[in-house]
């Protein structure tokens, strides 16, 4: 798994997640990591792009919605954007799509 975190520069809130692969535990300690340190900086709204994904786990799934719990608290949000194939319909069965917005 492959990710690149960028900042808007216009609004520090504003962080665009792209996901490119595979997502396993241990790229997401990392990915929890990066995105907890953005939070403590003061970032609250994240855009995540799973266009280029193609598999994500359970602990991928868990930093997720352990990011958009700690976002929300701060006034923003997690959005998920360009969900596909298996990782759609894991998000359907595990009714995550009701949880997060989904563009």
């Amino acid at each position: 798994m492959s990710f690149n975190i960028s900042v808007n520069n216009q609004d520090r809130r504003e962080v665009l997640v792209n996901l490119e692969g595979k997502l396993f535990v241990e790229d997401a300690a990392l990915l929890r990591k990066e995105l907890n340190d953005l939070i403590d900086d003061g970032h609250s709204q994240f855009t995540i792009d799973m266009q280029k994904a193609n598999y994500i786990d359970s602990s991928g799934l868990g930093v997720l919605v352990a990011i958009h719990k700690k976002a929300v608290n701060l006034g923003g949000g997690v959005v998920i954007k360009g969900l596909h194939g298996a990782i759609k319909n894991l998000f359907q069965m595990t009714r995550l799509n009701k949880v997060f917005e989904i563009i």
